[in-house]
């Protein structure tokens, strides 16, 4: 039996491939990764799309609960597990294909347009590029700069930067941690506004003179969804 790991693309259900929408349908079980990135539709409309319930795989099923709620299944069954943009982007979906090998399941992976290279709409370059960073939500006690120095490390190597924003699904505040509540927090998607302002908060830290007034940049949200793109 098999597990599929399917890329969806970035904005609606019909962003699937046409192999991809075909194994869905095959599958007796179909999961939805729903942490690392999200669609820009809701569950019920791709359930209606593919006439197929989808059970949606939170950050503790995926790291937690994994071989018992998904891999088992797969060793029988056929078994698709969704993933917003593109299978292998993030180290989360590397994780789950290993996991698989080392278990002798059989997986295969379904590529798919992802963040990663639908951000060639700014104009820039893709070869250009240099490592991806990811701004994390700063908390009050909780404020690294680590992904600023890979920043650094870009501008001064002549190279652009894909700058990811940080997203909080049913993630338990630092206060319920520590007093053992399992108690979700509302969804929270960073803005532009905030990177923006973290990132400015690095550069009066560090002083590295790479974010100024003359720094440009690129602000990008619902990419693939082509009636948002807007330039200015």
């Amino acid at each position: 039996m098999v597990l599929y790991i399917i890329g969806l693309g970035l904005h609606s259900e019909k962003d699937i491939s046409v192999r991809g929408f075909e194994l869905v349908m095959s599958s007796e079980y179909v999961f939805m990764e729903y942490y690392t990135s999200v669609l820009g539709i809701n569950k019920d409309i791709l359930e209606k799309f593919y006439n197929k319930t989808i059970e949606l795989a939170d950050r503790e099923m995926i790291e937690s609960d994994f071989e018992e709620k998904i891999l088992e299944k797969a060793k029988n069954s056929i078994v698709s597990l969704l993933v917003v943009g593109d299978p292998l982007s993030a180290t989360t979906h590397m994780d789950i294909y290993l996991r698989c090998i080392k278990s002798n399941v059989k997986v295969e992976v379904l590529n798919n347009a992802s963040i990663m290279n639908s951000c060639g709409i700014t104009g820039l370059s893709l070869y250009r590029f240099g490592e991806t960073v990811t701004v994390p939500w700063y908390t009050k006690n909780w404020r690294p700069t680590s992904f600023y120095d890979k920043i650094v490390k870009n501008v001064n190597s002549d190279l652009h930067t894909l700058v990811l924003l940080d997203i909080k699904l049913k993630e338990i505040s630092e206060e319920n941690l520590l007093r053992g509540k399992k108690i979700y927090e509302p969804p929270r998607f960073m803005t532009i506004n905030t990177a923006i302002e973290q990132l400015v908060e690095c550069e009066e830290v560090n002083k590295k003179g790479i974010l100024t007034e003359k720094t440009l940049c690129f602000g990008l949200a619902r990419v693939g969804n082509y009636y948002q793109y807007k330039f200015i």
